[in-house]
């Protein structure tokens, strides 16, 4: 019993050690909004200025951005936070409606 006992607790741990591991090269598609060549080249710019991503790409006909972090050092929502800074909402982040309204007209999507 107390072979059992130490083995699961053993378990717990590791499972927990594990948990907490990040993962350097984190491969994630987001939705972004943004209609043209200059909101892609918006978005990637915002995209990569965040300290730990590796790389950003936006495509303009599906508007996903598929990136590639460091999560040891940065977050998704990090990323998602510095797209919306300069105009492009996501899912869980949207531009302030200043700096929406401060984009080119060519870049002006339909926002919900």
């Amino acid at each position: 019993m107390k072979t059992l006992l130490m083995t699961f607790c053993l378990m717990l741990t590791l499972t927990g050690v594990q948990a907490q591991i990040k993962n350097k090269n984190a491969q994630y598609t987001i939705e972004v909004n943004g209609n043209c060549e200059t909101c892609k080249k918006r978005i990637e710019k915002a995209a990569l200025s965040v300290s730990g991503v590796k790389s950003a790409s936006w495509d303009m006909n599906t508007h996903e951005l598929t990136l590639i972090i460091n999560e040891e050092k940065t977050t998704l929502f990090a990323v998602k936070k510095a797209i919306a800074a300069v105009g492009h909402d996501s899912e869980e982040v949207k531009a302030e409606d200043s700096v929406y309204e401060n984009l080119h007209s060519c870049c002006k999507y339909e926002r919900q």
